[in-house]
């Protein structure tokens, strides 16, 4: 298990120094000039330069990447502040709101999926997909409009807004973020339900799930002790998927709910062409997504020991 997992290490610590270069020469050819950025459009073209200068955009581009790899996050240009203030407290917003989404998604869809596969070709089954593949067409903003404008315009039932004011207590922060939540786990049902189902036919054909049928085992019995565990790995990678995008594919759900979130801030960022803040946002959910995505595949081996060894070997 060891070896298993410090193989998986070294190859997501590639996989980040990669993507560090990537997002830094993605900066580069960016048409941003940073003194300009900074000093806005009338300022004179030697103060200018003399800010380029001095913030090292005229160095070779090794030296640049190096100093913004020592230096990460480094300095926001829109804020004129360093970057780690600004983007920690974003990011535990956007993990908030990820966390509350996949408590109730998680359970909803893998709930949805073994309900469809235990009844397979039967009118719930074709229910449950056909709703699951629906929601999937749907956009996040299109169905967060119309939830907006339905429930917090009309009826007043729940804030515009998914940003709770200072202080509030935990049922409050929750009433806030039940909007922007909605459309995730429409979106994302569908896939979470469809993955849960196949699992659970695949397991239910399977010879161990047949052998404890002849012995005389309810069928309930045989779900819960013998399908649900081998029925719900393939799930696993699809939910850290979903997961990383929960935490860093959040731009359109947090601008159009005005939730502080890293992914409202990548959005202003990218706006404001804050080239260290757009990087360190993107860099930072990149980094998110390997943590998820290493921590399904130790919880995918634990599960099932012989991906384990194979991995290993």
């Amino acid at each position: 298990m060891v070896r298993f997992i410090l193989k998986r290490l070294g190859l997501a610590l590639i996989t980040l120094w990669l993507l560090s270069v990537l997002v830094f020469l993605l900066g580069q050819v960016l048409p941003s000039d940073p003194g300009r950025s900074v000093l806005g459009p009338l300022a004179a073209p030697s103060a200018v330069h003399a800010l380029d200068h001095q913030l090292g955009v005229d160095k070779p581009i090794l030296t640049q990447y190096w100093n913004w790899l020592t230096n990460f996050p480094g300095t926001s240009y829109q804020y004129q502040a360093p970057i780690g203030p600004i983007l920690g407290p974003a990011l535990l917003r956007s993990l908030k709101l990820a966390i509350f989404a996949l408590v109730i998604l998680v359970p909803l869809g893998i709930i949805g999926g073994v309900i469809s596969a235990l009844n397979a070709g039967k009118p719930v089954d074709r229910t449950i997909s056909v709703v699951g593949q629906s929601m999937l067409t749907v956009p996040e903003f299109v169905s967060g409009i119309v939830l907006l404008v339905i429930f917090a315009v009309e009826l007043g039932w729940l804030p515009v807004t998914a940003t709770a004011p200072p202080g509030s207590g935990f049922l409050t922060q929750l009433k806030y973020l039940i909007l922007p939540v909605i459309p995730l786990v429409m979106v994302l049902f569908g896939y979470i339900a469809r993955m849960a189902r196949v699992g659970t036919i695949e397991a239910l054909d399977s010879d161990y799930a047949r052998t404890a049928v002849l012995k005389g085992l309810p069928r309930g019995v045989v779900v819960r002790r013998h399908v649900l565990r081998n029925s719900l790995l393939p799930t696993i990678t699809v939910i850290a998927t979903q997961t990383g995008y929960l935490i860093g594919g959040l731009v359109v759900v947090e601008t159009l709910f005005r939730y502080n979130g890293i992914g409202l801030l990548t959005y202003n960022a990218a706006n404001q062409h804050d080239i260290p803040m757009l990087e360190a946002c993107v860099l930072t959910i990149g980094v998110v997504y390997m943590v998820v995505t290493l921590l399904a595949d130790i919880t995918y081996s634990l599960l099932n020991p012989r991906i384990r060894l194979k991995a290993a070997e």
